[in-house]
């Protein structure tokens, strides 16, 4: 049976998993268009302002079907605003793909399929959008999930460590990943180290690999 039903997509790609707990693993990346936040620091600005395409279910597991081996993220924007990534995920999850889902932290994620390894944000200040999350996400989060803070500031990290030790998240897998052209990563990485801190510090490859490309990577 065809799945003829469609998805606004921003860009979709086959590249190195540049972040999380699999950086530096081949993914496969599906980046759908749309985004109900507008952070400060936003890379992908493109994907709400500019005009997605659309793509059929099918040929979205058509482009993910020619990479076997890889993982595949879908992400945004924010992927979870358009319904029909839930039976995508399906999709994808009945061929045993290993399947990402990053997420801004707004978005109930209670519709997730079990055993999507979802990486959520959580909104510092300096995004301007912290006031916009949904912290009963964290009841839907599991093990093998993962808690991503993008840090602008000492600020930030500070309310970040709060905001850990509010929800009771030490026990999560963490990343801490400082914001490109505001925070120096050696400057973070001595600040987690001199508070012992355990959480994964997290560059974005990518842009390590490719720093002239924007998009495709």
């Amino acid at each position: 049976m065809a799945h003829d039903r469609t998805l606004l997509v921003s860009e979709i790609f086959y590249s190195i998993q540049g972040e999380s707990s699999f950086a530096g693993l081949p993914c496969v990346f599906i980046r759908l268009a749309g985004c109900n936040l507008r952070c400060s620091y936003c890379d992908a600005r493109y994907t709400y302002e500019e005009d997605g395409f659309e793509k059929t279910l099918d040929e979205l597991i058509d482009f993910t079907g020619k990479r076997p081996h890889a993982l595949v993220e879908i992400t945004g924007g924010e992927p979870l605003l358009q319904e029909n990534v839930y039976p995508l995920i399906d999709l994808l999850k009945e061929e045993g793909r290993t399947v990402l889902l990053e997420t801004n932290g707004s978005i109930p994620l209670n519709r997730v399929p079990a055993g999507v390894i979802k990486i959520m944000d959580i909104k510092c200040p300096d995004s301007g959008m912290h006031e916009k999350m949904d912290f009963t996400n964290l009841t839907y989060l599991t093990k093998q999930d993962e808690i991503k803070f993008v840090l602008s500031s000492r600020d930030d990290y500070d309310w970040a460590i709060k905001t850990i030790e509010r929800y009771g998240l030490k026990e999560k897998n963490l990343l801490f990943s400082p914001v490109e052209g505001r925070l120096q990563a050696d400057r973070l990485a001595e600040w987690v180290l001199a508070d012992t801190l355990s959480v994964r510090m997290q560059v974005q490859l990518h842009k390590v690999l490719w720093p002239d490309r924007k998009r495709g990577v």
